[in-house]
Formats: C-alpha cells, sequence, structure tokens
C-alpha cells in the first residue's frame, strides 16, 4: 500500500536537496525512509517502495539502495532499487524491485510506445514485399512463412493481424525496468522495455526496444551498442560498439565487435561478429566472424561464412530486388562471391566466385567450385567430408538456450526426409544427365553449373551409401524394441502409426516438417481454423514432436519402393538383407571420414611445426600441439561408431534369425 508523504518527510527532503513542484503527487510505501533519497528533482505522479538493502558493484564496491542525484518524472520505483547519478532524468517508467540504474544519461519513454513489436523487418528483399512483423515470441518458422509465402496472401494478412493485435496489447505510455535488472553507464535510453536480470552496461543509444531477459536466459547489452527498432529475445549478448537498426535478435545469439546489422532476423544461436548484414534471414547457426564479411539479402541456416564471404543483389537496373537461398549446412570459403539470384543446396560448400544464376537446391552435400568464369558442381562429396559431420555433431552442444521455454523448434538430423528426399531426386537427375549427354561428355551441364563425369560417378555412389544409410537407421530404430516374434508380428510392427509424412518435407528454417502438414497449417490460418499465435506455435510443437513417427511413415514407404516390395510381403530374411546393406553403407562412410580426418595429420598440414628445430622437432611439436591422430576425440569417435552400429546391426540380425526359426 502506498501513502502521501507526511509534512516532517517532505520537510527531511527537501533540506536533502529535493525538489517538487507538488509532493502530493509523490506517494510511498508504508515502510519508506527518507533518508535514502538526496539531490532528487520529482514531478509527475511519483510512487517509491522501500529501502533496507545494500548493492554490490565491481570490485566489491558497495552501495546502499536508494534514489541520489537524479530527476523523476511520472515512475513507479519498486523496493530496494539503486538510482544514482541521472545526468537527465528518468520519465515514465515502472522500476521494479531490486533493480539498479546508475550513470545514465536518460531513461524515457513518450507517447505510445509498442517496444519493437509490430515493426515491420524488410528481408531478403531490400526494396520491400517481404517484410515480417516482429513480435517478442517470433519463431524462425513463423518467420519463415511471413517472408517466403507471399503468394498465400490470406495467411500473410491474418498473422500479421494477429502480431498487430499483440503488438496493440503491449503497447503503453510507460516502459518497464523488471526486477533485477541492471543498467549502468548508459547513455540514452527512449521506449526500452527491459526484462529480469537483464544486464545494460555502456550503451551508447537504445530506441524503441525490448530485451526479453529473464533469470534462467539473461541478456547482456554491452558497451558502445546501437539499437534502434529491435527486439532481443533471452539469452542474447550484443555489445563491443555493434550496431542493429530494424532487427530481431533470436535466443542464444551473440552479436559483437563492432558487428552491424540492418532490416535483418537472427535466429536461435546465431553469432555475428565483425562483419554485417542487411536484409537477411539468418535461421538458426548462421555463424560469421570476420570483417570483411558481409551478408546480404539472403536466408540462410546453419551457415558457416568464411572471410570475405560476399553477395550482390544489385545489379544496376531495378535496385537492390534480388534475393538468394543458402539452404542448411552451408559453408562459404573465405573470398566466395554469389550473384544474386541463386539457391544453394543443403550442405554445399561454396568456394571462389559465382556469376551464373545456378540452382543446386536438388544435388545437396556438395561443392561448388568457381574453375575460370563456370561454377563447378561436384555432386555427394561432402557427404565424406569430416567438417559435415563434426558440424552436426556440435550444433546441439552449442545450443546457448536456457530459457526454458524455447521459440525455435530445431531438428539437427543431418540425414532426414527432407535431405534425404533431395539425394533420391539428385540421383535421378545425375542419371538423366549421364543418359541424355551419353558416357564421353567432357562435362554435363546443370542449372547454370559444370559436373565432371568422374564426379557424376562418385555422386551417384555417395548418395546410395547415404540412402542406405538413412534408410537402414529408421528400419533399426522401429524395430529397436521388437522382440522374438512370427512374421506378422514383424510386419504389424513395420506399419506406420500414422499417414502423415508421405511425399515432399521441408525445412522451416530449423523445423523439419512433412510439406502436408505445413500446407494443412496455411490452409487452417487461412480459413480461421488456427486463429491465434499461440495456436500456430503450438502446430509447430506438434509437427516437430511428432517428427520420429512421421519420418518412418515415410522412409517404410521408401523401402517398400526401393526393395519393391509391401509390408505385407516382408519377411525377416528381407530385414537382415536391409541391416547388412545399412552395416556396409554406415561403415564405408565412416571409414571414408576417417579417411579425411586422417589429412589433417598429414605431412603437409606438420609445415611451420618445430619452427626452429629438425623433422624430428617437428613432429613432436605437432604431436605436442594436436596430439596423435588416433587419440583424436573424432577419429575414436568414428572408429567406435563404426563399432557400435556394427554390433547394434548384428543383435537386430540376431534377433530376426531366431524369428525366422
Amino acid at each position: 500500500m502506498y501513502r502521501k508523504l507526511k509534512d516532517d518527510e517532505i520537510d527531511a527532503l527537501t533540506h536533502q536537496a529535493c525538489r517538487c513542484d507538488d509532493w502530493t503527487q509523490v506517494e510511498v510505501d508504508e515502510r519508506f525512509d527518507v533518508k535514502y533519497i538526496r539531490n532528487t528533482n520529482f514531478s509527475g505522479e511519483v510512487r517509491i517502495g522501500f529501502f533496507d538493502g545494500e548493492v554490490t558493484f565491481f570490485g566489491g564496491v558497495k552501495k546502499h539502495t536508494g534514489i541520489f542525484n537524479a530527476t523523476i518524472h511520472n515512475c513507479t520505483i519498486g523496493n530496494n532499487v539503486y538510482i544514482g547519478q541521472v545526468r537527465n532524468y528518468i520519465a515514465n517508467y515502472t522500476i521494479e524491485d531490486n533493480v539498479v540504474i546508475e550513470n545514465v544519461d536518460m531513461l524515457a519513454v513518450e507517447g505510445v510506445c509498442s517496444f519493437g513489436n509490430g515493426v515491420e523487418i524488410s528481408v531478403l528483399n531490400e526494396t520491400g514485399g517481404r517484410e515480417v512483423p516482429m513480435y517478442d515470441n517470433l519463431s524462425a518458422h513463423l518467420a519463415y512463412i511471413l517472408a517466403l509465402y507471399r503468394h498465400r496472401t490470406g495467411v500473410i494478412d491474418r498473422i500479421t493481424a494477429m502480431i498487430n493485435d499483440y503488438a496493440r496489447s503491449v503497447s503503453s505510455d510507460k516502459g518497464v525496468i523488471c526486477r533485477y535488472a541492471r543498467l549502468t553507464n548508459c547513455r540514452t535510453l527512449r521506449n526500452l522495455r527491459v526484462g529480469e536480470y537483464a544486464r545494460l552496461d555502456g550503451i551508447y543509444r537504445v530506441t524503441n526496444g525490448t530485451i526479453n531477459s529473464n533469470r534462467e536466459a539473461p541478456v547482456y547489452f554491452g558497451p558502445g551498442v546501437i539499437a534502434d527498432n529491435f527486439i532481443a529475445c533471452s539469452g542474447t549478448e550484443i555489445s563491443q560498439g555493434s550496431e542493429i537498426f530494424h532487427t530481431f535478435v533470436g535466443q542464444g545469439c551473440v552479436l559483437g565487435k563492432q558487428y552491424s546489422a540492418e532490416h535483418s532476423l537472427f535466429f536461435a544461436n546465431c553469432q555475428g561478429l565483425h562483419g554485417e548484414a542487411c536484409a537477411i534471414f539468418a535461421g538458426p547457426y548462421t555463424v560469421t566472424h570476420h570483417k570483411s564479411t558481409l551478408l546480404i539479402s539472403g536466408y540462410f541456416s546453419f551457415l558457416n561464412a568464411g572471410s570475405g564471404s560476399n553477395q550482390s543483389n544489385h545489379k544496376y537496373k531495378l535496385g537492390p530486388i534480388h534475393q538468394g537461398i543458402v539452404e542448411r549446412g552451408s559453408k562459404t570459403t573465405s573470398d566466395s562471391y554469389i550473384l544474386w539470384p541463386a539457391r544453394v543446396g543443403a550442405f554445399t560448400l561454396v568456394m571462389g566466385r559465382h556469376y551464373k544464376h545456378s540452382d543446386t537446391s536438388d544435388i545437396p552435400f556438395s561443392y561448388l567450385i568457381e574453375s575460370g568464369d563456370d561454377s563447378v558442381l561436384v555432386p555427394g562429396v561432402n557427404l565424406r567430408s569430416v567438417g559435415t559431420v563434426r558440424d552436426a555433431q556440435k550444433w546441439p552442444r552449442r545450443d546457448k538456450r536456457t530459457d526454458p521455454h524455447k521459440l525455435d523448434f530445431i531438428n539437427f538430423n543431418l540425414l532426414s526426409p527432407y535431405t534425404v528426399h533431395r539425394m533420391i531426386k539428385a540421383v535421378d537427375i545425375l542419371r538423366t544427365l549421364k543418359k541424355i549427354s551419353g558416357d564421353t561428355s567432357d562435362f554435363y551441364s546443370y542449372q547454370s553449373a559444370k559436373i565432371k563425369p568422374r564426379a557424376l560417378e562418385n555422386g551417384l555412389k555417395l548418395y546410395d551409401i547415404a540412402i542406405n544409410k538413412f534408410l537402414g537407421n529408421s528400419l533399426i530404430k522401429r524395430l529397436e524394441t521388437l522382440q522374438n516374434g512370427d512374421v506378422e508380428t514383424l510386419r504389424e510392427r513395420l506399419r506406420p502409426d500414422t499417414t502423415v509424412g508421405v511425399g515432399e518435407w521441408l525445412d522451416l528454417a530449423g523445423l523439419i516438417a512433412p510439406k502436408s502438414e505445413v500446407e494443412r497449417l496455411l490452409t487452417d490460418i487461412e480459413t480461421g481454423t488456427v486463429a491465434s499465435l499461440d495456436a500456430i506455435t503450438a502446430r509447430f510443437a506438434e509437427m516437430y514432436d511428432n517428427y520420429y513417427t512421421c519420418e518412418w511413415t515415410w522412409a517404410i514407404r521408401e523401402i517398400q519402393q526401393k526393395y519393391g516390395k509391401s509390408i505385407d510381403e516382408f519377411t525377416a530374411d528381407d530385414v537382415v538383407r536391409i541391416v547388412e546393406i545399412w552395416k556396409e553403407s554406415v561403415v564405408s562412410l565412416d571409414r571414408m571420414l576417417y579417411d579425411d580426418a586422417r589429412k589433417e595429420f598429414a605431412l603437409h598440414s606438420r609445415t611451420g611445426f618445430g619452427i626452429d628445430g629438425d623433422d624430428s622437432a617437428r613432429d613432436d611439436d605437432f604431436e605436442q600441439v594436436r596430439g596423435e591422430f588416433e587419440q583424436n576425440t573424432f577419429v575414436r569417435e568414428i572408429t567406435d561408431h563404426i563399432r557400435r552400429k556394427t554390433l547394434l546391426g548384428d543383435e537386430l540380425i540376431g534377433r530376426m534369425t531366431r524369428t525366422n526359426q
């Protein structure tokens, strides 16, 4: 409960260099103690809690809570707040319990503000047309639909209306600094909403934004940051002179070291250091660490951008209207360049400069290499790259999201119906190219790229190995709980639990789901069956939770087509045959990875080691730094993987043999 100030309290405050034109507008908590407010001006309606604690600052300095050397206008100040050295003023704020505000120029809200909610981000096309209105709980998947499904105008209109309604619901003429937040050594903070446990230190300027911090995943904004029209989600870190304008920063992201971003979206666990982004859709785990790297007008996901990576969206005709799609897991090497429009298939390595607008989306796990003025495509070769597998293993381990409420539903699987379906298409494409052009061609042309005959043959082999591996994985997973039984029991277990999953699958910026389910969601949004943002999120969660159930529906259909048998015709012998092929594929692929890893320990990799010694010193120095090949963590994982998978296959074969008896 709040009460009016007593006359002796007003006298004491006046004696302590405090001023107010109308003290009746100031109310205080029953436990209020006047001695902890000094040299402060009040105006407007002000409510103040009590001060009976201390705050510890860097270096162990302790200060008693209270308000010192500040101007407060139209604010509610909670209990045990410390406010000191406000050079200009704090206006129109609710400051919750245990907040620290020290050495701040200005913290103020003017007019009714949505704190970044509803602000439109012009991704992919700088001139507009793919605007995504952001809001506090924007997911990568919803943004994917908003940005890339513009042909579904009814869907876009309804989702946009939902977001605008949400923006209106959080709009206010008063900002909030939530409990335990700390704002120190900052300059201008306008129309800012700050969540619990956030830490803001040395910010230069922020305007019209929300920092969605919480106890489980606090947010840090560091020195020199400038941010206008933004939302930063839980667990983010933006510091070291970074500048963001019209930008959404998702959970667990890190932007630092003078990184700049404009009209861009960053989702879970993205990292941007040194470089710049303009009009990009950065799906989960998009990473760039180099000063000379520019990402512009592109869709990326699980990207690793090398130094000097660049793209062009402007042909100096109708403006910067072009866009690019780089599908999940791709990498760009140092000084790589792509002239938009272009599309890069999943898990592709881009080397050199590319001007011919190729589309390699149906040829995943490839190299796209510059050769003269041509783009040369090497199909499937990335399947045997140790770096590809290492990436897939490290992504889950590098998940920085500690918030129990996760906005993005991320599937980390390297092989999935999404990528394997593309590989099956790639096999058909490569065989057709070979059939049409003949065996004697010097190269095959595909989507403005060239494929050499040997690369085509190797690609067919690699895709076949990977397809067999995935189908075997799914079969073994499906039968892992099947105990000994007759053939009818086996067939019943092979039958899918749902019809959902047949056909094409999509990657909605991290969420891998059947296209049929995405289309069903879009239709339900259009018809009003799904009528809220929470309901849309629930459908994304349902797709995520049902992934493996739907994956089996897809996999068993492919198994039936591949082996020319229906489920009712399958026997234990058929399962044994598939598992034997699977074992061969797993071991073959792991041996390729093993050989690829060995290259990192070859003689040429030791150049520069043992700088002032002989060959023996070089080898000793190398082993001290890099270790022995056989003891390398990843190498040991490969050999252990071969052992574990062989035992797993043999165990299932043993069960199938007993089923036959």
